[in-house]
């Protein structure tokens, strides 16, 4: 029997926080039930293995706190023994390298949740800063198809939009864009064009919301009023329960991290360091959630629209993503 979901959820489907007592509080303190964790950039396969060999260490530490979650129902089991259920996933391809079997050992590793490329070419497709969109590769398609197979969700985030429209028209399971918000709103090179969204929308996909500076108009400064009509506006284009949010919150990380992000091992002269971003002063960390959606309700979206969005629609979608391809509710 399939799991029912009865209570207003927060999920978050995308952060790179750098994991510490301190976070994990900070989730339970703004009751976010389950918490998408990135566990690979530039990292190859064994790269990916040690940073889940990490995460094993602080479930051991912490097993008040945070609890590992690969299935729709250890999230509801989560949040009924009040703890944070965190999802593996990858921003990049490289740790499935070119062979199509680590795939299903990624699945078999926890991995729930994987990006086509991040920002430059993959073997799978071409990524948003690539000056020529190659497309979903013909090793794309495989690797598309086979996570379709073993239930692990294709995220188009950092894909250009090219390669991303590709995946939706060959991929025969919704997939999702993890982080992102729409061009139209805030021109960066991440953000989504309109028939992007109109395609994730018609397909049964999800897209997250970004809350990360860059992604929002006016960056740092923008206010919780123009966030809100920007969400109000895809709302009335195209219905609630295709959002959710991703808030690609890199707490505690170093500006060494972000400028290896950019930089992978693939260059060789590195671009101008930069620094993260200070973040909105409505979202600093995980405690501001539940004051978000108040603020959604007080401008002006409904409260059903705003528990959909809040984690509900996120959890609706996990249900059945992350059941193997042809799997029945069980």
């Amino acid at each position: 029997m399939a799991a029912v979901i009865t209570a207003v959820m927060i999920i978050d489907c995308l952060q790179y926080v750098a994991p510490s007592e301190t976070v994990f509080r900070q989730m339970r303190e703004g009751s976010v039930d389950a918490v998408h964790m990135t566990v690979g950039y530039h990292e190859d396969f064994l790269g990916v293995v040690q940073n889940l060999q990490d995460w094993n260490a602080w479930f051991e530490r912490f097993p008040d706190l945070i609890h590992r979650a690969t299935t729709a129902q250890d999230i509801l089991d989560a949040k009924a023994k009040n703890k944070t259920a965190i999802m593996f996933g990858l921003q990049n391809p490289l740790a499935i390298g070119a062979d199509l079997g680590r795939i299903e050992i990624l699945h078999q590793l926890g991995i729930r949740f994987c990006q086509i490329t991040y920002n430059q070419q993959s073997l799978l497709g071409a990524g948003c800063f690539e000056p020529v969109d190659s497309g979903l590769t013909a090793f794309g398609r495989e690797a598309v198809s086979e996570m379709n197979r073993v239930g692990m969700v294709v995220d188009l985030s950092h894909a250009g939009h090219h390669t991303a429209m590709d995946v939706i028209a060959h991929s025969h399971r919704p997939v999702t864009v993890t982080h992102a918000n729409p061009y139209q709103w805030h021109a960066a090179p991440r953000n989504l064009q309109p028939e992007l969204i109109k395609a994730l929308a018609q397909s049964g996909g999800m897209m997250g919301f970004s809350l990360y500076p860059h992604h929002l108009a006016d960056g740092s400064d923008c206010s919780m009023e123009q966030f809100s009509q920007m969400v109000m506006e895809l709302i009335a284009d195209h219905g609630a329960d295709m959002f959710g949010f991703g808030s690609d919150l890199c707490q505690g990380q170093p500006d060494s991290v972000v400028n290896w992000m950019r930089n992978g091992h693939w260059r060789k002269v590195p671009v101008p360091a930069v620094a993260f971003p200070d973040q909105p002063k409505w979202f600093k960390d995980n405690r501001d959630y539940p004051d978000i959606a108040k603020s959604l309700v007080k401008n002006g979206i409904s409260s059903e629209d705003v528990d959909g969005i809040m984690g509900k629609n996120w959890m609706r979608f996990i249900e059945a993503a992350f059941k193997p391809d042809g799997k029945e509710s069980s």
